[in-house]
């Protein structure tokens, strides 16, 4: 889909005479009426997936080549990353995609209906508006983390839930900080991304971009460094947060294998006693006893109270 901005009075555009030209997963036909309009050439979905830094940022005849990955939520693949392509020139911004993106749907309602604007500025307010939707998803992210760890930090309260219950919810929370730092990482690298774009403009487009855009993409670049300060922060508190989770759920089931050494032990010597006394020898000086049956008995008792209180003593439970 190719969307030409500013439109004209009648509701179409005019290709050549356009500010910025916006290609969503672009056709054949599409991208040669651009190269055909502007003759910049439009790079294809495998380049901008490319990763030195020398393909993501380069000049081509004067224009500014810059690629960034930028993060959305596609259906069944939370957070993924999108090639996306930004070519700025003196005449024009032509960015190509391959995702929706609610940045580029705010800038464009808002620069759309404007009779003329400079390339720059559209360039600049998408990058102010990813960096803010950057913002709002760390925002988020941050919440998350702190119900998170509401749940994993909280005092232990009189009625305490069943083991497997918390377990499981220990283990759901797991894999939710998970998820968040998957989307931080994912976030982090977006935002390294677009500060490099904005350093490379201001480094070769400063001879003719107006003063005040270089201003603003220094804004942006300074925004950048604050929130990938944040994104670290926030990750080393996911590795916190999981490595607590997991923490207890070893305790948890050292408790439990406790118990059980606890019950195994106690129970040997009274199975000792009720072996010896279950042999069917002849002579056995019990069997004529009167109170052979409740010696018996109390011997089972005895034997196994005493590790009973050998374990109280050595504070197991």
């Amino acid at each position: 889909m190719l969307g030409a901005y500013p439109t004209n009075r009648t509701g179409g555009s005019s290709l050549s005479s356009s500010s910025w030209v916006d290609l969503v997963d672009p056709t054949d036909a599409e991208r040669s009426a651009f190269e055909k309009a502007f003759g910049l050439r439009v790079p294809t979905k495998e380049e901008l997936t490319e990763i030195e830094a020398t393909s993501r940022l380069r000049v081509e005849q004067g224009a500014l080549y810059l690629t960034a990955p930028l993060s959305h939520a596609a259906e069944n693949k939370p957070w993924v990353l999108a090639p996306t392509g930004f070519v700025l020139a003196k005449t024009v911004l032509m960015t190509v995609r391959f995702a929706k993106s609610a940045a580029f749907d705010t800038v464009i309602k808002e620069l759309g209906a404007a009779e003329k604007f400079a390339p720059a500025l559209a360039f600049v307010r998408l990058l102010e508006e990813l960096v803010d939707g950057m913002a709002d998803l760390l925002e988020a992210s941050s919440r998350d983390l702190d119900d998170a760890s509401h749940v994993i930090f909280r005092q232990d309260d009189p009625q305490r839930t069943r083991l497997s219950h918390e377990t499981a919810q220990l283990r759901r929370l797991m894999i939710r900080t998970g998820q968040i730092s998957e989307r931080m990482s994912r976030i982090h690298y977006t935002l390294v991304c677009l500060d490099r774009m904005a350093k490379f403009t201001v480094d070769r487009a400063g001879e003719w971009i107006a003063q005040d855009m270089a201003n603003r993409l220094r804004t942006v670049s300074s925004d950048i460094v604050s929130l990938v300060q944040f994104v670290e922060g926030l990750i080393s508190r996911v590795q916190l947060l999981q490595d607590a989770a997991s923490g207890i759920i070893n305790i948890d089931q050292n408790d439990v294998m406790k118990v059980l050494t606890i019950a195994s032990v106690v129970g040997i010597p009274p199975v000792v006693v009720v072996g010896i006394y279950g042999m069917n020898f002849k002579h056995m000086p019990e069997l004529d006893w009167t109170w052979g049956y409740p010696y018996a008995l109390a011997l089972v008792v005895i034997t196994a109270l005493l590790p009973l209180i050998w374990f109280k003593l050595k504070d197991w439970f």
